[in-house]
């Protein structure tokens, strides 16, 4: 694979050149995250441009993950991609296997610029890893599923217990129901919460092979495990109307269906939180909690979703631009508006809960759960 020399601009990358022509270097950066995410994105790319003169990055919102990896796709066949690109959690695989990309450890190795990598979270950093735990790309937003509710709408159902396990979710599902409400919980279809986190909820395997980790020869396993009770569980709540699909196809997406007050409880990401506490309406009183498990299961921890941002091949060496570091440690220096969403090193929570807790804690439920999962 070729060498990415004049990849890899901000974003937590610690990587810059120094371009031997006075002409500024352009750095291309394609990202996924779009709304609030996107913006703050955009104030990254912003302020690494305007702290030195070397190097431009052109950062380029693609609005989704997918549409992120598939244009980047379709762009490196036209010999057109970016140098950098931000691919989420369930596309690391492709990248891995296509090959086309310069490992940025071994990248940080080559230019000695020296990383704590110690200092990222195992459970993320082993995500974007190889076996041998060198890292392919460098975690930059990580999130984790959980559910939001609404709780007047739980205290009016006579449910003053956050519900932990299935069974006693049902019963919530039931009470509310039983309360008056149309919509107990806005069901949109995720197979990232439904099978991978459930998976992980339950200690209970996706697939062999170390959930596909160990070898391409890899059969998946949810048809005979916990899965099958909680899809069937599913369908039958559907069925009786305790949830009710609520999806952008459906008409009403769940998280504006939970604003609106249709619906007592969601299951996203805790990257809505921000989103949530924005939108919601002044009394509109919310809180969040940790995804439910089975009683006869012992609670496991979820896994992070969420991107890397990958160095490309197919760029050449301009001018013998050799990278050197921009920023002085990972993660970057502390900024309210990156270090309360992308929580990816030990360092992260630290910060957060000095300089993002207190600031919400007062109208907003804490994100100290999402956190220490």
């Amino acid at each position: 694979m070729n060498r990415t020399m004049t990849s890899v601009a901000a974003l937590g990358l610690d990587v810059v050149g120094s371009a031997a022509a006075a002409e500024k270097v352009k750095l291309d950066y394609w990202y996924a995250l779009s709304g609030d995410l996107g913006k703050v994105v955009q104030e990254t790319c912003t302020r690494f441009n305007a702290s030195q003169d070397q190097y431009e990055a052109v950062c380029v919102g693609q609005d989704s993950y997918d549409a992120a990896v598939q244009n980047t796709i379709a762009a490196f066949r036209a010999g057109q991609h970016p140098a950098l690109v931000q691919s989420f959690d369930a596309r690391t695989a492709d990248v891995m296997l296509s090959g086309e990309f310069y490992p940025v450890q071994q990248m940080m190795k080559d230019f000695d610029i020296e990383i704590d990598w110690a200092n990222f979270f195992p459970g993320i950093a082993n995500y974007y890893a190889a076996s041998t735990g060198e890292l392919f790309s460098m975690p930059f937003n990580s999130s984790t599923p959980m559910y939001y509710y609404n709780v007047d709408q739980l205290a009016k159902a006579g449910i003053t217990t956050t519900p932990d396990i299935w069974e006693h979710m049902e019963v919530a599902f039931n009470a509310l129901k039983t309360s008056g409400s149309a919509c107990p919980m806005a069901y949109a279809p995720s197979t990232w919460i439904d099978l991978e986190q459930v998976s992980m909820v339950h200690n209970v395997p996706v697939a062999t092979n170390d959930n596909g980790y160990a070898g391409l020869d890899t059969k998946v396993e949810f048809n005979t495990t916990v899965h099958v009770k909680h899809m069937e569980n599913i369908k039958r709540w559907l069925d009786e109307g305790l949830l009710q699909l609520r999806t952008t196809q459906s008409g009403i997406p769940a998280r504006d269906a939970f604003l609106s007050g249709d619906c007592a409880i969601f299951f996203p990401s805790i990257a809505d939180h921000a989103t949530v506490g924005k939108l919601a309406t002044e009394g509109f009183n919310w809180e969040v909690a940790m995804i439910p498990h089975y009683a006869d299961f012992p609670r496991h921890n979820t896994v992070v979703g969420g991107a890397s941002n990958w160095v490309l091949s197919g760029k050449t060496e301009r001018n013998t631009v050799a990278p050197r570091p921009i920023l002085r440690s990972l993660p970057p220096q502390p900024r309210k508006s990156s270090s309360c969403r992308t929580p990816a090193t030990s360092r992260s929570p630290r910060l957060a809960t000095t300089r993002c807790w207190p600031r919400v804690s007062t109208t907003r439920p804490p994100t100290r759960t999402a956190i220490w999962l």
